[in-house]
């Protein structure tokens, strides 16, 4: 799956890589293991990482949380539909579609038919989301990611928000979901 991210990282012997490296390598290698393989990103060993690892929901659509092998680093699903990444660098403002999602606001970019990448905008260090779109609505995971982003201040607000998905059904099925699973959702 091509991705065109806004920004490479170059990686062991000079060999470029970005998010959909990682979402494939995610999804290649974790269709035969528990354990998901999945490429820190640059500022992952931030302790507010840690933080927000800690905050993750067990649970994102119908996918469960697996282990990875790197610090800051959360996959749902085997193989993997869901792959966030803390300390991955903040964005600058931008063009992007910026979507609201319970006091966090988010740069959605549609990497390509079946792949979106979000990124926590105005929060350093920043969150990346790559998903399956085919598997999990974009809703549903800024959703369920909220609270964890929530524990990174915020310090900077995308000026237009274009939608904000407070209220949506996705918004429902979520805290639904959240009640039957011990409340990983609620604000702390």
């Amino acid at each position: 799956m091509p991705f065109n991210p806004g920004y490479r990282r170059v990686h062991g012997r000079g060999v470029v890589a970005g998010p959909a490296a990682l979402l494939a390598a995610g999804l290649l290698l974790s269709g035969c293991a528990s354990t998901a393989t999945v490429e820190a990103a640059p500022d992952a060993a931030n302790p507010e990482c840690a933080d927000v690892m800690l905050a993750v929901p067990e649970v994102i659509g119908d996918h469960e949380l697996r282990p990875t092998t790197s610090q800051g680093t959360a996959v749902w699903g085997d193989p993997s539909q869901v792959v966030v990444r803390c300390g991955v660098e903040p964005p600058g403002p931008s063009t992007e579609h910026c979507v609201g999602a319970e006091g966090v606001d988010w740069l959605a970019v549609e990497e390509d038919d079946q792949t979106w990448r979000l990124v926590s905008y105005g929060r350093d260090p920043a969150v990346e989301v790559l998903l399956n779109l085919d598997q999990v609505a974009s809703s549903t995971a800024m959703l369920s990611m909220s609270t964890a982003v929530q524990r990174v201040e915020q310090t900077r607000s995308c000026t237009t928000t274009e939608q904000d998905i407070e209220e949506t059904e996705d918004a429902q099925d979520v805290a639904e979901g959240s009640a039957q699973s011990g409340g990983t959702l609620e604000r702390q």
